[in-house]
């Protein structure tokens, strides 16, 4: 993928992270001439309609949330057979990277971390998307210390009472609530 041009506008650099369903990488967009992430479905799911839709679907749900704690979305796309979405590139590194470095965090930190996540995941309910993944993994912390929520994959739109979703359960099982470990809402 290194050097791969997409869509004549998107140089990737180089692979900098990725799960189960697609992998990252920095690339640098020739149009705006800056530096974005971009988000590329595994080869294994190209055919598989069902990965396809979800993957949309996350691009289309985080791309209408706009706050400082969550990361935009640029763009959704596909270049031959490889499905992307291009988001902000925010550099630093995961809370999970920041913990496993420091050990336990300082009262301070912790404090201005959760605050930040909880700040994003309050404007996401206010427009109707529960993330459904949050863990250290899907944190980055900017080299300014502010937390930023990424990986809105397996988000759940909700409509009054009723949760949506594409009818099985998935996430991380270490961050599973007791509820959607048993299927239910």
């Amino acid at each position: 993928m290194l050097n791969r041009i997409l869509d004549n506008r998107y140089t990737v650099l180089e692979h900098i992270g990725g799960g189960g369903t697609a992998d990252v990488y920095r690339a640098h967009d020739k149009l705006f001439n800056r530096f974005v992430a971009i988000k590329m479905l595994h080869p294994q799911f190209v055919n598989d309609s069902d990965f396809k839709t979800r993957f949309k679907y996350e691009a289309q749900a985080a791309a209408k949330l706009s706050h400082p704690n969550i990361v935009n979305i640029y763009d959704v796309g596909s270049d031959g057979d490889k499905n992307y979405i291009v988001m902000e590139f925010v550099s630093g590194e995961t809370l999970k990277e920041k913990i496993m470095r420091e050990g336990i965090l300082n009262i301070a930190d912790a404090l201005k971390i959760t605050t930040d996540i909880a700040e994003a995941l309050e404007h996401a309910h206010q427009n109707n998307l529960v993330h459904c993944d949050i863990k250290p993994h899907n944190i980055i912390i900017t080299e300014d210390g502010i937390a930023k929520v990424t990986d809105f994959g397996i988000a759940k739109a909700v409509s009054n009472s009723t949760i949506t979703a594409f009818g099985t359960t998935i996430g991380s099982v270490h961050y599973f609530s007791p509820e959607h470990a048993r299927g239910g809402y």
